[in-house]
């Protein structure tokens, strides 16, 4: 077992390990570590705790000092300049005449690096670019170019269920996600209905698939034959979630079909969940990697 502590640099960024040596810090604090670009300054997301050796990739770098209120002054005044720079930068993109759309603004804890996240539907030729905001800012400039979801994660907003963004909350990485998972969670494949505003499938599909797949395991899917009070038939619906079952019964075929639940009815031939090539094609493009 080794010692960590559980650092973020951005508000919903991944969390890194490090050594926290003789600090014991807590949850919301501010530490200086070493990171592989540069010395900056990182807020507490995990304290100290004992994790496995095999989890994490050595070699650890360790913290080096508690942030003090000038660290923490510094972040906030590099916070006020990246407002600054990012009104530079639409100015300088505009007058290249460049297809870029900018996302975010970041500079590093010393303030000798600036990056510039942007989207742009293709590759682009910002090396003049670079020069323009490399004389004006006088440090490192380094433009990076994300994908729709990464945009979502930094911008924010609310989804269709009313709540701010899973990514943008609480998702430190992206998971694939694909139109299977929508199709066993029994979600209408509607683009509108199971996508987010990125255009990609939701999150929130890959993070509740682990609890959809117990209940498949233990309920009778569409077009199995259950054993009933009334007799066999045939489910022609189902709720995973409150584990109703509809059933056609084969003794009476043109009555109406019968609610049952799960714990009422006797699997005698499950059937299986597919996803067809023509709804694969259809939601070609849309999944999340």
């Amino acid at each position: 077992m080794v010692e960590v502590i559980g650092i973020k640099f951005k508000e919903t960024g991944k969390v890194y390990y490090f050594d926290p040596g003789e600090f014991k810090l807590k949850k919301g604090e501010y530490a200086i570590v070493e990171t592989s670009r540069c010395i900056e300054c990182g807020e507490v997301a995990m304290e100290n705790r004992m994790v496995e050796k095999e989890s994490i990739i050595q070699p650890l770098k360790k913290v080096i000092r508690i942030a003090t209120d000038e660290d923490v002054e510094i972040l906030k005044k590099n916070k006020e300049k990246e407002v600054r720079a990012a009104a530079i930068f639409e100015e300088k993109v505009i007058s290249r005449k460049l297809d870029m759309k900018l996302v975010d603004v970041e500079y590093t804890f010393d303030g000798s690096k600036i990056l510039f996240y942007y989207t742009a539907p293709s590759r682009v030729d910002f090396r003049e670019l670079v020069k323009d905001l490399a004389s004006v800012f006088r440090a490192r400039i380094e433009l990076r170019q994300i994908g729709v979801r990464d945009e979502s994660k930094m911008i924010g907003g609310l989804g269709i269920c009313g709540r701010p963004f899973c990514c943008k909350e609480f998702l430190n990485d992206f998971q694939p996600v694909s139109i299977k998972m929508a199709k066993e969670q029994g979600l209408s494949l509607n683009t509108v209905k199971i996508s987010g505003s990125c255009g990609r499938l939701m999150c929130c599909l890959k993070y509740e698939q682990d609890a959809y797949e117990h209940l498949l395991r233990v309920t009778p899917k569409i077009g199995a034959i259950v054993d009933t009070k009334q007799g066999k038939g045939e489910v022609v619906d189902m709720n995973l979630l409150t584990g109703k079952l509809t059933v056609k019964l084969e003794r009476n075929p043109d009555a109406a079909p019968q609610i049952f639940y799960r714990k009422d009815v006797k699997l005698i031939k499950d059937a299986k969940i597919t996803v067809a090539k023509e709804e694969i094609d259809a939601f070609k493009g849309i999944e999340g990697d």
